[in-house]
């Protein structure tokens, strides 16, 4: 996995065309979803710049209009890309307890007691909340935790690392190297 472009934080994505005018849904990692479009233009993971014209609320999604896109065709040309923009355009953090996800990337994994568990992978959102991949060593199968106080009760940025306190159920994961029961 390459390492993360610290000047580019990743506020969004884009989703399926939304009818036949252009439009198209997007998935918002502001604070404010809908805010999104303040923070444009964008530039998207396969290096085109953007900018989101107008948003609106529809149902549970966000309703993106992008400047130059006209048809269902050139919207689904934007499917799946990711939106970044320069930190330098993002406002300073006020709160210590604040930051944003792609400065968690790379952040090592301790439990309460020290024990090293592993790396933040990546910061991800399919809807139902944040989750951070972890990865348990270099090269071992990713899994993910919910990204939330319970689970990870402390973010220290500036020492590199954050506490995780798993799950139950995430105990009786092999270790690397180890067969998985078949259970």
């Amino acid at each position: 996995m390459p390492a993360p472009d610290q000047d580019r934080v990743l506020l969004g994505q884009f989703g399926a065309a939304h009818g036949i005018r252009g439009e198209i849904k997007i998935n918002s990692y502001t604070e404010e979803p809908a805010g999104i479009a303040d923070y444009g233009p964008f530039t998207l993971d396969d290096g085109r710049v953007v900018e989101i014209t107008a948003i609106r609320v529809q149902g549970d999604a966000l309703v993106a209009r992008v400047k130059g896109i006209g048809d269902r065709n050139a919207a689904e040309t934007l499917r799946n890309r990711k939106l970044f923009v320069d930190r330098s355009a993002l406002p300073d953090l006020e709160e210590e307890d604040d930051f944003y996800h792609a400065d968690l990337v790379g952040l090592a994994l301790e439990l309460e007691d020290g024990t090293p568990y592993g790396t933040i992978a990546s910061v991800q959102n399919f809807g139902a909340g944040d989750l951070i991949e972890v990865e348990p060593a270099p090269g071992a199968r990713t899994f993910y935790l919910p990204f939330t106080r319970a689970i990870v009760p402390t973010v220290d940025i500036k020492a590199g690392k954050a506490v995780v306190v798993p799950p139950p159920e995430t105990e009786a994961r092999p270790e690397p190297g180890e067969p998985e029961d078949e259970a």
